[in-house]
């Protein structure tokens, strides 16, 4: 019989055994709101299915494991042949070949697509984050594969095949292949025109030898890269492959792995080209343009991990001041930690709904909405990610000390969290090519303001929003130096839009009054206490 001193009570139970889409009312509403009604009830199975997968307790596990034992590299075999290999816990297996048998790298060619892979992502890297890099860089690789069409008849059905393949050998024979992408070095980081690995052209057309190095190249282990270097007409874009046709490896030598803050179940490394054959992407000197529609649909991926991250971080806290009593109630019902809980879940539903509108528009393809996503992929890519660690932070802070222990799930979350902020192209990038969007294409201003326009009049606070960011898009002179302010309030600008048409009036209203409104702290839980903060809470609380 155990000893009284250690009966445990007043705990809240594991967040476990759910579905993690159907929990989401912002994501639910999202789906609904964007997609064709004719193929509403296909995806919301599709996407219940998946969200009761990752709410599972197997899968939960695999998680854990996956980022308690993170990759290891072997360079050589018994024999000190070079290999250049790397070995995963079964864990990681599980994760990536469920989220490759659930669409998330085949957005491109079907009804929907990108809505459904994006709602399907914001639910699956909840499990597990790390393993949302190769499926983002392989789904992201087929725009610029297209520029090619042979490469792109080649590969993109391998790219969007729902089959995991993890054994490398060559890609014609795989029924399903994975992406990477290497494309900064240490002297240059995100000036990739600084680049210095040279390509020199083979005598078969458009076949080329890669002779440099890469700082950073994502998902080592992938049948695939992108890469830019230095061919004679200038910076290029070739495809690497792993594996040659003849089933010999490629010249691709992992030096090592990066040990990183987070992200431990994914592997990302530096690789030495040295004789490496490659194929040209797209025409020399253009290395840039190829490759920048990968780019900005990583970027949406950035913002999307980023608000997966966030909305578990949210549920977490939620679900244990739902469960924990103190000071004679439960903590979800006592005022100031209720404040700190809306302020929470304003951030999440904020992120949630603008980075679906952004999957949304690249279903729609217009010429309107592409100029729209030039302008707004990159101001929420800047925000979106920014908020992710203090949401981490304060989320882990609800659960107090047993949110600082590992076995709360919480410390992963924490350091994920900033991640998505620093890669593909870190707060300063994002910032500058906003202004870059805005001095070279007025196009993207006017898609933006149209699209913010639709809400204009519905609220007080958000027209005076949108006339002062008028007053200071007026003057663009020295703008470099308050270019973090700018795309701010930009991309605030639009998330108010999107909650004033879209979500509950008290949802809303509070992110008015908060963060375009000025009543509002430099802390999380400063709400003005005159909202409606506890239906903001319940609409948060994941309850399927």
């Amino acid at each position: 019989m155990a000893a009284s001193t250690h009966t445990v009570t007043n705990q809240a139970p594991p967040l476990v055994g759910y579905d993690v889409f159907a929990a989401d009312r912002a994501l639910v509403e999202a789906v609904d709101r964007h997609l064709d009604p004719e193929l509403l009830d296909e995806a919301r199975e599709e996407l219940s299915a998946l969200g009761r997968t990752t709410g599972s307790a197997q899968v939960q596990e695999w998680g854990a494991l996956a980022n308690e034992n993170p990759p290891k590299l072997r360079t050589h075999d018994r024999y000190g042949n070079r290999i250049d290999e790397v070995d995963f816990h079964p864990s990681w297996h599980r994760l990536l070949g469920k989220g490759v048998s659930a669409g998330l790298t085949s957005a491109w060619s079907r009804p929907g697509g990108h809505l459904r892979r994006a709602a399907g992502f914001v639910i699956w890297t909840q499990a597990e984050a790390g393993n949302g890099c190769p499926l983002s860089m392989t789904h992201a690789a087929v725009p610029a594969l297209r520029t090619d069409p042979a490469l792109a008849a080649e590969w993109e059905p391998r790219l969007t095949s729902t089959v995991y393949d993890q054994e490398l050998r060559p890609a014609s024979q795989k029924a399903g292949a994975l992406f990477g992408m290497g494309m900064t070095e240490k002297q240059g980081g995100s000036d990739v025109r600084a680049n210095t690995t040279e390509a020199r052209p083979l005598a078969e057309d458009g076949t080329y030898v890669l002779t440099g190095h890469k700082w950073f190249c994502s998902a080592p282990m992938s049948d695939g890269f992108l890469v830019l270097a230095q061919a004679p007409g200038g910076l290029s874009c070739f495809l690497v492959p792993r594996v040659l046709e003849d089933g010999t490896r490629n010249a691709f030598r992992i030096q090592r792995l990066k040990d990183k803050l987070g992200n431990r179940s994914n592997a990302s490394s530096e690789v030495e080209f040295d004789g490496t054959w490659a194929r040209r992407v797209g025409d020399e000197g253009r290395g840039v343009r190829t490759i920048i529609e990968m780019v900005a649909a990583t970027r949406l991926d950035c913002a999307l991990g980023s608000a997966s991250l966030m909305r578990q971080a949210v549920a977490q806290a939620i679900h244990h001041s739902t469960y924990r009593e103190a000071f004679g109630g439960r903590l979800l019902d006592k005022p100031l930690m209720r404040n700190v809980l809306a302020d929470l879940a304003l951030e999440s539903e904020a992120a949630t709904t603008l980075a679906m509108r952004l999957a949304a528009a690249y279903d729609d393809g217009s010429e309107q909405e592409r100029a729209f996503l030039r302008l707004a992929v990159p101001a929420a890519k800047y925000w979106v990610t920014k908020r992710c660690t203090p949401v981490a932070v304060e989320a882990l802070e609800c659960l107090g000390g047993n949110g600082y222990v590992e076995e709360s799930g919480m410390p992963r979350l924490l350091r994920e969290s900033p991640l998505n902020s620093v890669w593909e192209g870190a707060g300063n990038v994002q910032a500058l090519d906003v202004l870059r969007a805005l001095q070279r294409e007025p196009g993207a201003l006017d898609a933006y303001l149209r699209e913010v326009g639709r809400a204009r009049g519905a609220d007080h606070r958000l027209d005076g929003a949108i006339k002062n960011l008028l007053t200071e898009l007026a003057d663009l002179d020295g703008i470099e130096a308050r270019a973090r302010r700018l795309v701010e309030r930009i991309a605030l600008v639009l998330q108010g839009s999107l909650l004033v048409r879209y979500a509950p009036p008290e949802v809303a209203d509070a992110f008015c009054a908060s963060r375009l409104g000025g009543d509002w702290g430099t802390a999380f839980g400063t709400l003005p206490h005159s909202l409606d903060l506890a239906t903001v809470v319940e609409r948060a609380r994941p309850v399927s």
